[in-house]
């Protein structure tokens, strides 16, 4: 359904909960954000909604416009006054320029000089350079206020002229909210990380994705060449297709491959919440970290891979590798227990082994997890339909062919190599 069919709060609040499955289109700008508010006011009668349904309805916009509590409470106030959402056109003051370019090198001179004193400092030296020495060049610098001239340091012109070397700085990212996924027991909370084949020659390797539901341990492999926007976007889309339930967040470390603009924009397009590690605690991304040890590099090693095999890869763990995790291969689930102080300790039980989709079966009432279009009785013949040791013994066939192929092409790089020396 589409969000043209939430009629009432009910439909609402399912929404907000994420029972609801809703399609939507993406608001492109500032002025489509503004109409559609007014419209969900309208349809509603905002205003002669109790204080609860009108809470509801302004977390249902914020969800699809992403506008704080802060933003929207004007745009709503707005409505209630002029009866509609009118986008401000913001007039820029042109001022008159007081300091020209010859005050900019002068101060860029006396900054040289005395080694980038501050402000205060440098404008008492401006003071007196034009005061006591009668140099011409400070008479207007002579009268700049101490913020002013922060300004003036600030400003491409000067900067063109000086070179500063300062030590690195911290880039800071609003990407993504910086803190450990709180899942409460639901599927669809994505722990994600990259795996590199290593390098050979100067020569970069395939790189894995690897996903991992934190709940039910449902892990999705996948193989690309490289983890640029190109490679990466169509992978993250197969990859978050091939889960069965819905997925409500995406965690990853503070890497550039996913802390960007482009990921960013693909998740919230699909309401998946975003967060990303936190500084000094190791621990956060700690499941799927496991999972590379226990899993790709049990599978792949750590040889070079070239990344032109990155397709034939991304093949097997789409036929053989994900089919076995996910269905054929058991895992250990904990249950925690407080000791005397207070301190958490995992024990794992035998009754608590379960491939994870039998862990995810398992769940309380587990078919609002799943995607629309998804049965437990298509995915249990998918589970039944081979054995786990035949499972394990297809995919241990097909990944010694694929090795084979790697190997043979390595060799016959070698030998054209020593025929050319």
């Amino acid at each position: 359904m589409s969000t043209e069919q939430l009629n009432s709060i009910n439909d609402l609040v399912n929404f907000i909960n994420g029972s609801q499955k809703v399609a939507y289109a993406v608001l492109a700008n500032k002025e489509d954000k503004y109409l559609w508010i007014e419209s969900i006011l309208i349809k509603f009668t905002y205003h002669t909604l109790n204080r609860h349904d009108k809470g509801i309805v302004g977390e249902y916009i914020q969800k699809i416009t992403g506008y704080s509590r802060q933003q929207l409470s004007r745009l709503i106030k707005q409505y209630k006054n002029v009866g509609h959402i009118i986008q401000k056109r913001v007039l820029i003051n042109n001022f008159v320029t007081k300091y020209t370019k010859d005050d900019t090198a002068a101060l860029v001179a006396i900054d040289e000089l005395h080694g980038t004193l501050n402000g205060i400092a440098t404008k008492k030296l401006c003071e007196r350079a034009w005061n006591i020495y009668q140099d011409y060049r400070y008479e207007r610098l002579a009268t700049i206020s101490v913020a002013h001239l922060y300004n003036l340091r600030n400003s491409t012109r000067y900067k063109m002229q000086r070179v500063l070397l300062e030590k690195t700085k911290p880039v800071k990212s609003s990407i993504g909210k910086r803190r450990k996924p709180r899942p409460n027991g639901k599927p669809g909370y994505l722990r994600i990380d990259t795996v590199h084949q290593g390098d050979h020659d100067g020569k970069k390797g395939v790189y894995h994705i690897n996903a991992v539901d934190e709940v039910t341990q449902f892990e999705i492999v996948c193989s690309v060449e490289k983890i640029s926007e190109q490679y990466l976007l169509p992978i993250l889309q197969d990859m978050l297709d091939a889960f069965p339930f819905i997925i409500l967040g995406f965690h990853s470390d503070n890497g550039t491959e996913y802390v960007n603009k482009i990921v960013a924009e693909l998740l919230n397009k699909l309401l998946i919440e975003f967060t990303k590690s936190r500084a000094r605690k190791s621990g956060d991304n700690g499941l799927v970290e496991s999972k590379n040890g226990s899993i790709i590099r049990k599978t792949f090693g750590y040889m070079h891979i070239p990344q032109k095999f990155a397709s034939i890869m991304n093949a097997f763990n789409k036929t053989y590798l994900n089919y076995y995790l996910n269905y054929h291969r058991p895992c250990l689930f904990s249950t925690i227990n407080l000791d005397k102080r207070g301190k958490e300790i995992k024990k794992y039980k035998y009754e608590n082994v379960f491939t994870p989709y039998e862990k995810f079966k398992s769940l309380p009432e587990a078919e609002q997890y799943l995607k629309v279009g998804v049965t437990f009785d298509d995915l249990d013949d998918k589970a039944k339909i081979i054995s786990d040791g035949e499972a394990a013994r297809q995919m241990n066939t097909a990944l010694k062919k694929l090795f084979n192929e790697i190997t043979n092409d390595h060799e016959r790089n070698e030998l054209v190599k020593c025929e050319t020396g």
